[in-house]
């Protein structure tokens, strides 16, 4: 369930907090300002550009304050979702798919441009508490939230907790394994998911952009996220995937029909068998909600 701004909510004391939320992709920047009830006040999107880090940072900081100044409200907090790798927090980032910052210290610098506390971590792990919350994992207390879009990404919720590991990046299944002879991966290995799979791959294998794919190559996607999430499955004890991200969405049917038929050749054990691979309850806004859950927990929320 998404709550919108000209709809009620019933929850006066949410209501008063206020979260601006960030999140970081390959090739956009999506901000808002949301209630702790999910509500939307105001938001906004860019195109991820700059000619360096700082160049970078002053376009996601004008997004912000844009955002803000449309909202009439003062943040409690700041919430982000961004891609990794990073350190734990977000005190350092480096996003594969972002070159310009390489470990860029978001978190310090968005705090001194806003002034409230700041709380940064993985989109895909932002994108977990977000269908956990407002999505199609409520009620839910062991899945995987995945994010196919310019890259793969994902975040891990095992007994009602999401999943950091050493130094935060825990759940990153677009670096899976799902084809060792397939393409070489920016991360440095060989046939990882996101290697496979993302936005900018398809684009670079197929010649055309991913809004662009045949029939085929959808299905073909969708076998290999199958693929990925039943070594999840098998690995965690877990039976549900939520998929996110303008590619899988995008894809639609054919790419959710596959991935579940080959889940279901995959994930043979006892308790992995009958995993359900389902598409975002929040659609479009799960990334900017799973960023506003990431600022509610900053607030103990």
């Amino acid at each position: 369930m998404l709550v919108t701004d000209d709809q009620p909510t019933g929850s006066g004391d949410a209501d008063a907090t206020t979260v601006l939320a960030l999140d970081i992709g390959g090739t956009k920047l999506a901000a808002a300002s949301i209630t702790g009830s999910g509500r939307i006040l105001s938001e906004g999107r860019r195109a991820t550009a700059g000619h360096d880090g700082e160049d970078l940072f002053a376009t996601v900081a004008g997004l912000m304050h844009e955002v803000l100044d449309r909202s009439n409200r003062v943040p409690d907090a700041v919430g982000v979702g961004c891609g990794g790798p990073m350190e734990q927090g977000g005190d350092s980032v480096s996003p594969l798919n972002i070159p310009q910052w390489r470990g860029f210290p978001l978190r310090s610098r968005l705090a001194g441009e806003f002034g409230v506390a700041v709380r940064v971590d993985n989109d895909a792990k932002a994108l977990a508490r977000a269908e956990g919350w407002l999505g199609a994992a409520q009620g839910c207390r062991d899945f995987v939230a995945m994010v196919v879009s310019t890259g793969v990404g994902g975040g891990i919720v095992l007994d009602g907790r999401v999943l950091d590991g050493a130094l935060g990046n825990a759940g990153h299944i677009g670096h899976v394994i799902v084809d060792p002879t397939g393409r070489q991966c920016v991360c440095g290995a060989r046939g990882c998911l996101e290697a496979q799979v993302s936005g900018r791959s398809i684009e670079e294998s197929t010649g055309r952009p991913a809004v662009e794919a045949d029939l085929e190559t959808k299905r073909w996607a969708g076998r290999l996220v199958g693929r990925a999430v039943a070594s999840v499955a098998n690995l965690l004890d877990l039976r549900l995937a939520v998929v996110a991200g303008s590619v899988a969405l995008g894809f639609g049917e054919p790419f959710f029909t596959a991935a579940q038929d080959e889940l279901d050749r995959s994930a043979c054990l006892d308790y992995s068998r009958g995993t359900r691979i389902v598409p975002s309850g929040c659609g479009e806004h799960g990334p900017l909600l799973g960023a506003a859950a990431v600022g509610l927990e900053e607030l103990g929320r």
